[in-house]
């Protein structure tokens, strides 16, 4: 992959235009690397964690909205079931993982267990130890098991984080991305950061490390962690080059139905 222009400068806001054009160039290239690792068999994890509001959806959608989905999808599991609850804590999180070919991107992961439960009373002290202790084992496991995990940690400040709240309030087209819970938890930003801490204590082992994404400037988070993510596994382009239509089938005195047979939507536009 050739490295990108050093253009539209670290300091300042990001030209629009020079974002585009990145942005365009490394889907490119993640559209190479999907097809690598369906080709090759990989199994790649890519795990995303942060604060709310800190990018992490945003990066996502960028990463995938010109890939197969069949090749590459995106787990965001929502609250555990009473009977997930008395489950083995990674085990709803075991039937996502990839078979062969496949990526799959965590939107919020197993790491629910080292920040949001702790932090809101929703796991007991023993199974939050239990869960610091057994974590890096885990991905021990999932990596001698031939899979390619991979962390992210979107960081945010607290001035921003706030502003990006205030937007979602004021557009109502994304009012849905505050949840409750994301109003209750925004009182508790000192005990996420010390959950954070501890997390990154345990579990950023050298297995599977943490990788940090600056997320102040939601724009350079998107480029920096897709161009991050393409230098992680080294890749070939496989994908397909010219393609020749074969000719249409001749018409063997095929009679379409009537129109009158069938139900179109109104064309309102």
């Amino acid at each position: 992959m050739s490295d990108g222009s050093t253009d539209g400068a670290k300091s300042g806001k990001l030209k629009k235009k020079f974002y585009e054009s990145e942005l365009e160039r490394l889907q490119t290239e993640l559209v190479k690397f999907q097809s690598y690792i369906r080709d090759e068999g990989l199994r790649v994890v890519v795990v995303f964690e942060g604060r709310d509001a800190a990018g992490k959806g945003g990066a996502i959608k960028r990463i995938t909205e010109r890939l197969n989905p069949r090749v590459c999808r995106v787990e965001a599991l929502g609250t555990p079931t009473e009977r997930e609850k008395t489950q083995w804590w990674f085990q709803r999180y075991v039937p996502y993982l990839p078979a062969a070919g496949e990526m799959v991107l965590f939107d919020r992961s197993w790491y629910n267990r080292a920040l949001v439960e702790p932090v809101m009373g929703f796991c007991t002290p023993e199974e939050y130890k239990e869960f610091l202790r057994s974590c890096p084992e885990f991905e021990r496991m999932l990596v001698r098991s031939g899979i390619i995990l991979i962390k992210y940690w979107f960081s945010v400040s607290d001035d921003e984080q706030e502003r990006r709240f205030q937007g979602r309030i004021d557009d109502k087209t994304k009012r849905w991305k505050l949840s409750g819970m994301d109003i209750e938890s925004r009182g508790k930003w000192v005990e996420f950061s010390k959950a954070k801490d501890v997390m990154f204590d345990h579990t950023d082992i050298k297995q599977a490390p943490w990788y940090v994404v600056n997320s102040e400037d939601k724009k350079r988070a998107r480029l920096n962690v897709i161009s991050h993510l393409l230098s992680l596994i080294p890749y070939e382009d496989r994908t397909l080059g010219s393609v020749d239509l074969p000719p249409r089938q001749q018409d063997t005195g095929y009679i379409r139905p009537p129109i009158t047979e069938q139900t179109f939507v109104p064309e309102v536009y």
